[in-house]
């Protein structure tokens, strides 16, 4: 089954918005057997719409539309449906009695005519309730191509998806089963990695594919595997993984389904019951966000302190000026200081620090363009580690960040 994902709005277009739903959508279907054939971004343009629909139509089972689905009279999605299906618009009562209740029980508003157009459906397609907002789904097929619109709402599509598209296609659709084992690799690059894996790669299956995943100081590999018996391809991606980690298993640091390091992390955190914070320079709060941003993530992220500017680490992180002045801001010693006062300051378990120069100039300081120190406190004391991560600015906060997040990572699993 293979299915395309096409996103209607110039806002995508422009760069105004980044398309999220994309990347959420495809997830999803992934994980019950449906090939994603492309993701599409197009204008609202009326006619644009039409073509596209057109060019897809017969050559995919399922088409996924987000977009254009709001009350104003730039979303225009409803109309075209009509328009390419020679259908017509009529009120679904469901949907209006929801609408109702929504407008006038929870926002304690007169419902408008506007709100009342929402209603509006297509009358031979099969609604897709939204329990979440006032756009309802619309599914209508047409000789062999589903075609469903969805809202752009990033939390209105996700609930359709969930509860209505997923159980739709699981109901009506036989798939082949498609399983993904992600290997995290972490110290060496893209071209390096492949090299030492080469003769291993090259033997594959014809059902198991190889994807490389890299990002600053990390390379995922990711395996897939697509067939008809869940068994066979479980048992032989497992086979796999051994094989490579007797190649690779001194830059293997863990595995992943769909989980990225910080969930990872935090997952590791929640089981061993323990805490972390950071002190945060050259990286300025990055990493911080990225633990932040897990769900549940305040259960062992205490907080963090930006202190960017050298004064901070003085009066914030109590790092002795004595100290700066005689080994520099951007140093071991004061990485060291800063990760063991803020570990202190937050009360946790393990504290990260970075400082560093991240350019593109060298500054006051003494210390190169691209050189970083990373401590990390630990129960048991503290580790500092100094790397130079090059140029531009932008690579060298990602590696850091990354580059942290392995070192804390590696500490955690000693104990697992």
């Amino acid at each position: 089954m293979k299915a395309t994902i096409v996103t209607i709005g110039d806002e995508i277009l422009i760069g105004q918005i980044v398309d999220t739903n994309s990347a959420f959508i495809s997830k999803s279907l992934d994980k019950i057997g449906v090939e994603i054939h492309e993701m599409l971004s197009i204008s609202d343009d009326k006619q644009h719409i039409l073509d596209t629909f057109k060019k897809l139509q017969n050559n995919v089972d399922l088409v996924l539309i987000t977009g254009g689905l709001g009350p104003t009279k730039d979303d225009i999605t409803k109309k075209t449906f009509c328009d390419y299906f020679d259908d017509e618009l009529i009120v679904d009562t469901k949907v209006l009695a929801h609408v109702t209740e929504l407008i006038e029980g929870f926002y304690k508003r007169p419902i408008t005519q506007i709100n009342k157009d929402q209603a509006l459906v297509p009358s031979r397609c099969t609604v897709l309730h939204n329990q979440v907002g006032t756009a309802p789904g619309m599914w209508m097929k047409k000789e062999n191509t589903v075609f469903v619109s969805l809202p752009g709402v990033p939390y209105e599509m996700k609930y359709l998806v969930e509860n209505e598209i997923i159980p739709k296609v699981v109901k009506e659709y036989k798939r082949p089963y498609i399983l993904h084992k992600t290997i995290l690799t972490y110290g060496q690059g893209e071209s390096m990695v492949a090299e030492r894996i080469e003769e291993w790669e090259n033997s594959l299956p014809e059902f198991v594919k190889l994807a490389y995943l890299p990002n600053p100081g990390r390379v995922r590999l990711r395996l897939s595997a697509r067939g008809i018996d869940k068994n066979i391809l479980e048992a032989e991606i497992e086979n796999q993984i051994g094989l490579l980690n007797a190649i690779i298993s001194d830059i293997i640091v863990g595995y992943e389904e769909d989980e990225t390091i910080e969930v990872i992390i935090g997952q590791l955190l929640q089981k061993q019951k323990v805490t972390v914070a950071t002190a945060e320079s050259c990286t300025g709060g990055a990493i911080a966000s990225l633990l932040t941003s897990v769900a549940g993530a305040s259960s062992y992220f205490k907080g963090s302190v930006v202190s960017y500017a050298t004064q901070a680490k003085v009066d914030v992180l109590s790092v002795p000026k004595a100290v700066i002045e005689e080994f520099s801001v951007v140093s071991a010693e004061v990485a060291s200081a800063m990760a063991l006062n803020v570990k202190k300051l937050m009360n946790t378990d393990y504290a990260i620090a970075t400082t560093g120069n991240a350019g593109p100039t060298k500054g006051g300081g003494n210390a190169e363009i691209g050189a970083v120190f990373i401590a990390l406190a630990t129960p048991n004391g503290v580790i500092v580690e100094e790397f130079n991560f090059g140029q531009p600015r932008e690579k060298v906060i990602d590696r850091a960040v990354y580059k942290s997040l392995e070192i804390l990572q590696k500490e955690i699993m000693k104990f697992v």
